[in-house]
């Protein structure tokens, strides 16, 4: 059974992780991190593709608009918990904004380094304003989309939750799929650069295989606020 364990990085909060090896354990796994069902909203995307431009108005996008709505709905996020990109940039603006939404970075244990341990030569650093670590088995970018779109499925509440793809390489066409398959809808901002914006324009043939599941949809900035209260929130 797997048991949580305390993942400590200067000057923030003690986060709470444990390793997971089987699909079997998950319900375990988030009792022993004391999580509960509430609306769950995963974030993909950019990791070190996200630069620039593009990177500055990603981290307002969360900073002005997704961690105030996910904290003012009650919800909870799962990522990828590394500290890059779209990570990063959620991880920052929830510690920013003192909010206290659980964050839950879902993370192969041979691709990061975990405070305290020791690491692959190629491992790269946790996100330290995360909340939660679920650390699976395995390495390997692209480990972790199955199990990040699982996990969203065992902690949401009432369905009510949905993927925001943010940028994005091919990782996160994985992760698309994988959230599609589990009937969850996927919401591409549109002007975000990389794979979000091939998925909202159908400019590839797998943003034409997402579209054929009537599980994706394309928003702006500006009409994200109300799309997110929806799904989240189930407003109508």
């Amino acid at each position: 059974m797997p048991e949580a364990f305390a993942v400590e990085f200067p000057g923030r909060s003690v986060a709470k992780a444990v390793r997971v090896d089987t699909g079997d354990d998950l319900g375990s796994a988030i009792a022993a991190l004391e999580l509960v069902r509430r609306p769950t909203l995963v974030v993909v995307g950019g990791a070190e593709g996200l630069a620039g431009r593009e990177s500055d108005e990603a981290g307002a996008l969360f900073e002005r608009t997704v961690a105030p709505i996910v904290d003012e709905l009650g919800a909870q996020v799962v990522d990828g918990g590394t500290d890059s990109g779209v990570m990063r940039l959620l991880g920052r603006a929830r510690f920013q904004l003192g909010l206290g939404f659980p964050l839950i970075g879902v993370a192969a244990r041979g691709n990061v380094v975990v405070p305290g341990e020791p690491a692959e030569p190629e491992a790269v650093a946790l996100e330290p304003n995360h909340s939660h670590f679920v650390l699976v088995a395995g390495d390997g970018w692209g480990r972790e989309s199955p199990w990040i779109a699982r996990l969203a499925g065992e902690l949401a509440d009432r369905g009510r939750s949905a993927t925001l793809l943010v940028h994005g390489g091919d990782i996160s066409w994985d992760d698309a799929a994988e959230s599609v398959a589990r009937g969850r809808t996927v919401v591409a901002v549109a002007g975000s650069g990389g794979a979000a914006d091939a998925v909202a324009a159908g400019s590839d043939p797998r943003a034409e295989r997402l579209a054929s599941t009537g599980r994706v949809v394309a928003a702006d900035p500006s009409s994200l606020e109300p799309l997110l209260r929806r799904l989240l929130g189930g407003e109508p």
